[in-house]
């Protein structure tokens, strides 16, 4: 059985204690993991921050190289570290699930690679020159969640580094192999220091967001966790991005076609098990196609296959975790005993792994967990209305604001009604549709800060403005 190391200041450091990773479909031991102290993390930081002023002074093109061939570097090693994060996160191979993750990395890694923030000139006349520089913060602490490990590990470190910062990163300790795994294979390519990873036991993680010398946390994770986050950043003033729980909102207008719709409502709402902050987590349906969605979706819903993630047929996996499962599964019993109506689902079959089939409830309305708060698992309320200023009204009754969807056959209807929604991204016709080039995140209690493209490039920077 293989045991994992830290990585710090380019090498692989053993820990005195670790922690085996289970398969959550088979509960199989994967592998096991460092378990770091508040010693290592401290190492870890100060190797971070003696490797800042050299990879910062460096040029941006330089830079640019170097990610470019981070990105060439998980490509050539993407088999297997689809196959690590099927083993310890569940999600199939195929389909929506470890490859994708993969892909999903390279691309994102490849785009952040080719950003570039120049020097702005804010004015240049008889009055003066003044020019916007951004420059580089400083040691950067990534936390990231266990439903996307190496995708958003990505969306972590590479736009923090290519603009000069470096990174400790702490992996979630339900996932931590395939992170593991990835900053190894980064730091063939990067001078040692750049970016380091400790594992821990959820026991690390205020010692790194009070940490003195760490100058920015970048988290993903749950709305409550990141509160904690940021009051522990307080005292030092420490910058943020947070990208907190979501509670999608869907509505679909009356004038859409079920049939056409269902996949997309499907993926949107089940895509990896519905582990996924900007899933599609409530759907509002008119009164005069309710019953016509429903049977649409019901019956999408019956060829997908839940299974191992090792299987080549397997569509779904389980949930990554036993919380999770206790979670789903009350929300769904607490839908049920509201009045909530089965479409299928909502049974969980006895055996090995965390699996959850796929559940729809029909007839669920505002009070019941599952339309309340966020599921993030493979169950989906669907509440009927009959006028979209209720629809609206509703979607909005929520103190979560991550992403959001309309579906309908006519587009500039469906913008108009998106226009109205409390969400930092909407879809039309499709959700969750997450893209490098667009930015990303939430209002309300969803998050803090942006990420992607330029603007998430920016978040990882200070402004100096030059007079002269």
């Amino acid at each position: 059985m293989k045991e994992y190391g830290l990585v710090i200041d380019g090498r692989s450091i053993a820990t005195a204690r670790q922690k085996p990773v289970t398969s959550p479909s088979t509960g199989a031991l994967v592998g096991l993991s460092p378990l770091a102290t508040t010693a290592d993390l401290d190492k870890a930081v100060a190797a971070a921050n003696r490797a800042f002023p050299a990879w910062a002074a460096m040029s941006s093109s330089e830079r640019a190289a170097l990610c470019g061939k981070l990105a060439e570097t998980i490509e050539a090693h993407a088999e297997e570290l689809a196959h690590l994060l099927t083993l310890e996160q569940g999600k199939p191979l195929n389909g929506l699930g470890s490859r994708f993750e993969i892909g999903g990395a390279v691309a994102w890694t490849r785009y952040t690679a080719s950003l570039d923030l120049p020097i702005e000139i804010v004015q240049d006349g008889p009055e003066g020159r003044v020019e916007l520089h951004r420059k580089p913060i400083g040691v950067v602490a990534a936390i990231t969640p266990w439903n996307w490990p190496v995708m958003i590990a990505c969306w972590h470190i590479i736009p923090a580094i290519r603009i000069g910062n470096t990174v400790v990163i702490k992996p979630s300790p339900n996932t931590p192999l395939s992170t593991i795994r990835l900053v190894e294979l980064l730091n063939t390519v990067l001078p040692p220091g750049v970016v380091n990873v400790i594992a821990d036991d959820n026991d690390l993680g205020s010692a790194l967001t009070t940490h003195k010398d760490i100058a920015k946390v970048t988290f993903t994770g749950s709305t409550a966790t990141g509160r904690k986050v940021m009051a522990s950043a307080a005292d030092t003033l420490k910058r943020l991005t947070l990208e907190l729980g979501g509670n999608d909102a869907g509505i679909v207008l009356p004038d859409a076609d079920p049939k056409a719709i269902a996949e997309g409502l499907f993926w949107g709402a089940f895509i990896n098990s519905g582990q996924t902050c900007a899933c599609l987590k409530r759907l509002y349906v008119h009164d005069s196609i309710y019953d016509a969605v429903c049977e649409a979706l019901a019956a999408y819903a019956g060829q997908i296959k839940l299974g191992d993630g090792l299987a080549d047929d397997s569509v779904l996996g389980p949930l990554q975790n036993a919380q999770q499962f206790a979670i789903v599964s009350d929300y769904v019993n607490d839908a049920i005993e509201k009045g909530g109506r089965v479409l299928t689902g909502g049974r969980p079959a006895d055996g090995p792994g965390y699996f959850y089939p796929v559940t729809l409830i029909a007839d669920v309305k505002h009070g019941a967990k599952l339309v309340d708060l966020e599921q993030f698992g493979p169950a989906l309320p669907i509440i009927r209305y009959y006028d979209i200023e209720e629809a609206i009204a509703m979607a909005n009754d929520n103190p979560s604001g991550l992403g959001g969807s309309v579906w309908s056959s006519d587009t500039a209807r469906a913008k108009a009604v998106a226009s109205r929604m409390e969400c930092g991204s909407v879809w039309i016709n499709k959700h969750g549709a997450v893209q490098p080039n667009a930015p990303f995140g939430g209002i309300k209690q969803s998050g803090v800060g942006i990420e992607f493209g330029v603007d998430g490039l920016k978040e990882f920077t200070v402004i100096q403005t030059v007079f002269s």
